[in-house]
């Protein structure tokens, strides 16, 4: 794989039009190899009303974009032993024993019925466990998450223990494994790590993964010495223009640490983390994953037949739907006419709130890292216009 630098230049001047439109205060760009970087480009401002630069120690809050790796850890415990993929997940969680399914009525008086079957491990790493999001919108169990207190945020006088158990008590969408529905099932992932092994997620994090990679600001707290480095997040209020807004779901609250939208990063820390999945589990001359775990992630765990158009909820996600399917905490490519794209098959990858990006081409050997700070995620359709400035600058 090879790339025209004079093609890849228009990833620039089409980022710098959304900057210069005021869409975006800054962005960071980077694609990288298994072994170094291809092409980067920034610009713009981390914090637009301070007029302070977008730079590589900028830091952003990458929300969605920290499932890969609460999964990644999880896989980590699943090689010791700690768990099977089809271990039902009470034994780690009492508090999801007897899970129910919502039937019919109102979210404050819903009719329910016991599940068919319990949530195991693997409904966790994809999405299909029957848990959800309250800020979907498209369900009465959304509903009941709101009333719940869990929308983009999640009720803050809880800790980890209690807050997963009050989740554990609302009603399924479905029955586990009979759907694809985007939810808090990584939350619950990275409790279920931190019963495991008695450690806080961002502990096991820092000792599993941080440190092996040389991730040195990825984190559920900002170090209060790198605080000034934190971009601003905006909100998008349409007609093109954004303002400032504080942080939504993120970081550590009353002692939870969310595997699934909490941490921190860098674009060089992200990259890092990209080349690592490239490399399939290993970094330098250390393995963390052995290449058949790593490879049964990123293959669709979804049934035969079947991507996220005709087994997931018709409902806003990270990923496209048409032609891709779902492994162990990645979208995946798996038909790129059915979904109109130049990735490649196996593609895998997955974005956050901020309109952040992963994508990972196995094939090609590329990973690209993509950062800036707007909410929510689909108010421009940046990741397919960047798909195809980069595909198309292949020579």
């Amino acid at each position: 794989m090879s790339f025209d630098d004079a093609k890849l230049n228009r990833i620039k001047s089409h980022l710098d039009s959304y900057v210069t439109d005021e869409k975006i205060s800054g962005y960071d760009i980077e694609l990288t190899s298994p072994t170094g970087s291809i092409y980067r480009a920034m610009n713009g401002y981390s914090r637009r009303e301070s007029q302070q630069d977008t730079d590589e120690n900028t830091i952003y809050r990458i929300y969605s974009m920290t499932k890969p790796i609460t999964s990644i850890a999880a896989m980590i415990l699943y090689e010791r032993g700690y768990f099977d993929l089809n271990d039902p997940i009470d034994a780690f969680i009492p508090s999801f024993g007897s899970p129910t399914v919502y039937v019919s009525g109102a979210a404050t008086a819903p009719a329910v019925r016991p599940a068919t079957s319990k949530i195991k491990v693997w409904h966790l790493l994809t999405h299909t466990s029957g848990l959800t999001y309250g800020f979907l919108h498209a369900h009465p169990t959304d509903e009941i998450y709101r009333i719940n207190g869990f929308d983009l945020s999640w009720p803050e006088d809880k800790g980890p223990s209690e807050l997963i158990d009050s989740v554990a008590a609302l009603p399924l969408v479905a029955d586990p494994g009979t759907i694809w529905n985007y939810s808090m099932s990584t939350d619950v992932l990275g409790r279920l790590i931190e019963v495991a092994t008695g450690k806080k997620l961002g502990e096991f994090f820092q000792e599993e993964i941080f440190e092996p990679l040389g991730m040195t600001s990825s984190s559920f707290e900002v170090d209060p010495a790198k605080r000034s480095d934190l971009s601003q997040l905006y909100f998008s209020i349409g007609g093109g223009k954004i303002v400032p807004v504080g942080d939504l779901e993120g970081g550590s609250r009353n002692g939870f640490h969310s595997g699934g939208g909490g941490l921190y990063s860098t674009t060089d820390d992200y990259v890092k983390f990209s080349r690592f999945l490239l490399n399939r589990g290993k970094v330098g001359s250390e393995r963390i994953l052995s290449p058949r775990t790593f490879d049964t992630m990123v293959t669709s765990h979804l049934p035969k037949g079947h991507d996220l158009s005709t087994f997931g909820r018709p409902i806003f996600a990270e990923s496209d739907f048409e032609g891709v399917g779902f492994g162990l905490g990645f979208s995946v490519v798996e038909d790129p006419t059915a979904g109109k794209t130049l990735a490649s098959t196996g593609t895998f990858g997955w974005g956050g709130m901020a309109s952040t990006a992963l994508s990972v081409d196995p094939v090609e050997e590329f990973a690209m890292v993509f950062m800036t700070q707007v909410v929510p995620s689909s108010t421009y359709p940046v990741r397919k216009e960047l798909t195809r400035l980069i595909y198309t600058s292949m020579i």
